[in-house]
């Protein structure tokens, strides 16, 4: 087995680092990404461009609206973006400006679309199924090129008989996956809970069991998010998170990255 550099292309992920992704749910207008990236200095901004939605009638996302006004940020900062890609189509007009793919879980098991991103020079954020046992997920991972150097697996929990939390999130398969394979793991604590309170907890622990970093919905004002407004973070809350990993990381031979 070859060991992962953690480098692909024009991104590269250091196994001494722990890297937070952060970011709406859905891009909903420049002022939205632009007070992040003013207010935190972050580097690692997720938004979704396009948004597959459970009913038909929630918001969809900006879809070409959205990759111009990405572009147009990009002008004006310097920062790695990443969106989640749902169609050969999406992933066409994204990678003008991700820096990273994301597949969602609705997608994992949609390896026509995972083929297609072998087109573009790109690492890819694949998501876990809600259902997916951790061969399934390797499994799918692989249908991308040159994997264990291009795929970050993101743990964001399966379903479950509990109803106290929106997913149950299993840290298991991140323990599991560092020592058995050279993939790097993040962990996505919004949607595994559905609940702002448990993302610092639920944060704290995905480092210690030896995740590469995790993605949290934040937002400048969570109650007014068009999408998933339960469990975004605003960005003083963000920040005390963020202020808090720095703390432990060291304690783990890490370095947080943001």
């Amino acid at each position: 087995m070859s060991c992962w550099t953690g480098q692909y292309k024009d991104v590269q992920l250091l196994d001494n680092e722990f890297i937070i992704f952060s970011g709406p749910c859905s891009l909903e207008s420049q002022q939205q990404v632009e007070t992040q990236l003013s207010e935190l200095n972050t580097n690692f901004v997720r938004a979704g461009i396009y948004k597959l939605r459970t009913e038909a009638s929630s918001f969809q996302g900006l879809r070409s609206d959205g990759i111009e006004l990405i572009k147009n940020l990009k002008k004006k900062y310097s920062f790695q973006f990443v969106s989640e890609v749902v169609s050969d189509s999406s992933a066409e007009a994204l990678s003008k400006v991700v820096d990273y793919f994301q597949v969602g879980t609705r997608n994992m098991y949609n390896y026509e679309l995972l083929k297609t991103l072998n087109s573009y020079n790109k690492p890819v954020i694949l998501k876990r199924g809600f259902s997916a046992t951790i061969k399934e997920w390797i499994s799918a991972a692989n249908y991308i090129d040159d994997a264990e150097n291009r795929v970050i697996l993101c743990e964001r929990g399966v379903r479950s008989f509990e109803g106290s939390y929106r997913n149950m999130l299993d840290l298991n398969a991140v323990a599991y996956l560092k020592a058995h394979t050279n993939f790097k793991v993040i962990v996505d604590p919004s949607h595994g809970t559905g609940r702002k309170e448990l993302i610092l907890p639920l944060a704290k622990a995905s480092l210690a069991v030896g995740a590469d970093g995790i993605m949290i919905e934040a937002h400048p004002s969570p109650k007014d998010a068009l999408s998933d407004k339960e469990q975004a973070l605003n960005h003083q809350e963000l920040k005390n998170i963020i202020d808090e990993m720095k703390i432990l990381s060291p304690l783990f031979g890490k370095k947080v990255v943001y």
